[in-house]
């Protein structure tokens, strides 16, 4: 091979592989919505601030806003039911480890649901009152929230199926060990 020839591979390979960078950077997940008083969640078409406990939102490639939801555990179900979209961007839920209180969780304090610790099987429940899976960005906060609260902490992946999708808050010996993350 020649010298040019190889300068040319060389220049090709490289200007292929910032191709690829510059495709990845536009994949980043846009950032968490503001959570305003007009808010409804999706299942429930209620404002979202007659809510207490933890919010959630996902965005769609396919939409322009958010998809709202008046708790976490809504936001779960979302990516697990097969009617729902898959075109999902990001998954954004309430950080309760900076949250003002649990009847005011906050408008800003978002944390990617796929980096959150969430308690499950917690005395505290959502709005509806149903079990919660309560977010934190943080494992100090989450075990903290678990000491006072009950219940146990898993990441976003961990989180079973059944949990999500019971309305049956004693069905802790026969929920299903599926989790989120499952294939």
């Amino acid at each position: 091979m020649t010298r040019a020839g190889l300068l040319i591979g060389v220049m090709l390979s490289f200007a292929l592989a910032m191709a690829g960078c510059r495709e990845k950077a536009s994949e980043a997940p846009p950032p968490p919505q503001h959570l305003t008083a007009d808010a409804t969640g999706h299942y429930c078409g209620m404002a979202l601030a007659e809510h207490p406990g933890p919010k959630g939102q996902i965005i769609l490639a396919s939409r322009t806003d958010p998809v709202w939801f008046s708790s976490a555990r809504d936001a779960f179900a979302f990516t697990i039911l097969a009617e729902e979209s898959k075109d999902v961007r990001a998954i954004y839920v309430s950080d309760m480890g900076k949250a003002p209180t649990w009847d005011k969780p906050g408008d800003d304090n978002w944390v990617d649901a796929r980096q959150a610790f969430f308690v499950v099987d917690s005395r505290k429940q959502s709005g509806m009152g149903a079990p919660e899976t309560v977010p934190f960005s943080d494992r100090a906060a989450a075990d903290k929230f678990a000491e006072s609260n009950g219940g146990r902490v898993l990441s976003f992946s961990e989180v079973p199926h059944d949990y999500v999708l019971t309305s049956d808050t004693g069905a802790d010996a026969t929920r299903s060990t599926e989790a989120i993350g499952s294939p």
